[in-house]
């Protein structure tokens, strides 16, 4: 029990030491999450404010700064909040003989970067629509992803509003990716992830885009917009589009939908009146018998 504590403690302050590396430029750029993540913001803000396509929504949106806050709580303080108990899973998995070599079912070292980088990129994105599917389709689920589906004006932060719950269902899947390509995460998957922070911005963001052709591989604003339409189908009552990076899962499964492009649908669900304003509260939505 004491070598469990020990590594909580030294993760939970390498993970500190981490964060403010990054925050004080300690760290290099293509690594830098931290200041990644606010010039890919400011620049597709900048794309919202040049080129919007709702244009009589404001530049601070309805509830942009609850979303700011989002934003810098699900990637940086949460992680340093979780990552001691991350580590000491890790840990106990290995102690019982389960490594992430375990459910290896290809080695991706022997090929070109590029190719270990687009399967990695395919891999984790086709396991992040497979676990937003459930977070719809499972009532005990969706009461969690309730709070990102409670934004009223589309914007490009609104990407990183949701529940604290969402990082516990998601990051065990994520690790499962790695374990599957034999425990590898490429040299550069650094490049993964900011294309997957801009892909989910834009998404999010008040911008008409659709990528021409490529919007059957690539998921985009006019698509996403639609899966946080207030008003769906009847035959597709438990939610459209639930593509992350790429919308191809979507039309591959047939859980695509986009019937109009205008950009000024109703935006909610049913009950989403009952959703607290407060960011503190939020946290501990889910949680109640009637949430």
């Amino acid at each position: 029990m004491s070598n469990y504590l020990e590594v909580f403690i030294s993760t939970l302050l390498g993970t500190i030491d981490w964060v403010w590396k990054s925050m004080s430029f300690q760290v290099p750029l293509q690594n830098n999450y931290f200041w990644g993540l606010i010039v890919i913001s400011l620049v597709v803000w900048l794309l919202e404010i040049v080129f919007p396509w709702r244009k009589n929504q404001s530049i601070f949106r309805k509830d942009f700064w609850l979303d700011a806050i989002y934003m810098f709580f699900n990637f940086f303080i949460f992680a340093i909040i979780i990552s001691g108990i991350y580590k000491c899973s890790e840990l106990f998995f290995l102690d019982i003989g389960i490594t992430v070599k375990s459910l290896a079912i290809i080695d991706i070292t022997v090929l070109p970067m590029w190719s270990q980088l687009l399967i990695f990129f395919l891999f984790q994105d086709f396991v992040q629509w497979f676990t937003h599917v459930l977070l719809h389709r499972y009532n005990f689920l969706w009461k969690f992803h309730k709070v990102h589906h409670s934004v009223k004006e589309m914007g490009f932060a609104a990407h990183l509003r949701y529940h604290w719950m969402e990082n516990i269902f998601y990051k065990p899947l994520k690790v499962l990716v790695v374990m599957l390509l034999g425990g590898f995460e490429p040299e550069q998957a650094f490049i993964i992830h900011f294309i997957a922070i801009s892909i989910g911005h834009l998404n999010h963001a008040n911008i008409k885009l659709t990528y021409g052709p490529l919007k059957y591989i690539f998921n985009n604003p006019v698509m996403h917009l639609y899966h946080h339409a207030f008003s769906l189908p009847k035959d597709k009552k438990y939610g459209v589009n639930f593509g992350i990076s790429l919308s191809m899962w979507d039309y591959i499964f047939k859980t695509n939908y986009i019937p109009e492009k205008s950009g000024t649908i109703e935006l909610g669900y049913l009950d989403d009146s009952k959703m607290p304003k407060n960011f503190f509260r939020q946290l501990l939505y889910g949680f109640k018998k009637g949430d």
